[in-house]
């Protein structure tokens, strides 16, 4: 029996909107063993060379810019992508899309960003015929993802929902699946045991996270949380930003067998399983995770634009809080001085998890609205795949 082919493609603006495609393809294939899956970052895949450039200086906009970032999010935020743009992303990077997707024939595709969602539904409006469901990847929803030939999108929240209604979409078509996480995100482990596995201490745990790509914090922030090293376990995990990291083992102030300085790791989830209070970057993959982890989460400097909007949904849903220093003594103390008021949050927590925030509930939901009869590959399709 021919599996069910699901493909999945995304984009490394961000390291958020990949891992939702393979956290997604992870969860369907642990619910359903008769789905295949393939992620592929488009862009990248196709145009090698001039691919991570782009991406280089996209992140570098947003290390230095911030604000500039949030403007362009903003004033482009109730319009899809122009003609302009999509035809120069199509010559530029994706003028073989057709190709990949006519020798992987997939049943399913699904986008996790806007770009490969432009250039899907540009290949509908030519022939193709494959479903293409949209995932959302944060908790809002601007115009870039929004195309008339989608044919479901799934969302985080009903509050994304009722924005895209606002757009003309029919609420049929709108399903509020959550933001997939990884399988490993799904299961509740053992603490301690996971905080000897780490080679951590057994003691109240603070995770500071600055992104996949290692955003710095300030010089303050540092100075206070080093200041409690004594009192309260400290794991800095710094993403790709290597210098980043070199610096800070190089620093006197970091140097106590209470500080742990990480980049980039594959274990996050046991990081966040083995630690008591995250700060982080509200990104929408990682708060989506803490989420899932119970992990009590607090936000720094969100990068104007996607990030205050997850900011504002995970506070307004009581997972997390807006970091000033006041805030962080009061948490400190907490750790510090009355862990079982920490534990005892963290319990209530979890219970009131809404069940869009379940971590597997976007795999259910996307296997509830698979159709399994294959695809059928018309004359058409090969005649784009080879223009």
């Amino acid at each position: 029996m021919r599996k069910t082919r699901v493909l999945l493609f995304s984009e490394g603006f961000g390291t958020g909107h990949t891992q939702a495609a393979y956290a997604l393809s992870e969860g369907l294939k642990r619910k359903n063993p008769h789905i295949q899956c393939r992620v592929i970052e488009l862009g990248n895949f196709l145009n090698p060379t001039v691919g991570p450039l782009i991406l280089s200086a996209y992140r570098k906009t947003v290390s230095v810019r911030p604000r500039l970032v949030g403007m362009l999010y903003r004033s482009q935020y109730k319009r899809s992508l122009n003609k302009l743009t999509r035809l120069a992303l199509h010559r530029i990077f994706y003028a073989q899309a057709a190709q990949v997707i006519q020798q992987l024939k997939p049943d399913l595709i699904i986008c996790t960003h806007p770009f490969p969602n432009a250039v899907v539904s540009r290949l509908k409006r030519q022939g193709l015929n494959v479903p293409l469901f949209t995932l959302i990847t944060d908790y809002d929803a601007h115009g870039t993802w929004v195309n008339p030939e989608v044919d479901e999108y799934l969302v985080s929240t009903a509050q994304v929902k009722k924005l895209l209604m606002r757009r003309d979409i029919s609420p049929e078509y709108i399903h509020v699946t959550g933001i997939p996480v990884h399988p490993k995100f799904w299961d509740q482990e053992n603490q301690d045991l996971l905080r000897s596995e780490l080679q951590l201490k057994n003691m109240p745990t603070i995770l500071i996270m600055g992104g996949g790509w290692g955003l710095v914090f300030n010089k303050d922030l540092l100075g206070r949380l080093a200041s409690r090293a004594d009192e309260i376990q400290l794991v800095f995990c710094m993403g790709q930003n290597e210098k980043l990291v070199a610096d800070m083992k190089d620093n006197p102030l970091f140097r106590h067998p209470h500080i742990h300085i990480f980049g980039y790791r594959k274990d996050i989830h046991k990081l966040m399983g083995a630690s008591d209070l995250l700060i982080t970057k509200p990104g929408g993959m990682t708060c989506t995770e803490g989420a899932a982890k119970g992990i009590p989460m607090l936000f720094y400097e969100p990068i104007p634009g996607q990030e205050e909007e997850n900011c504002h949904f995970f506070v307004s849903e009581g997972l997390g809080e807006v970091l000033e220093p006041s805030l962080l003594d009061k948490w400190l103390d907490l750790l510090a001085e009355r862990y079982d008021t920490v534990e005892a949050y963290r319990r209530d927590m979890m219970r009131g998890i809404s069940a869009h925030l379940k971590p597997d509930h976007c795999a259910d939901q996307v296997l509830g609205m698979l159709n399994h009869e294959p695809v059928v590959y018309p004359q058409a399709i090969q005649l784009l795949a080879d223009s």
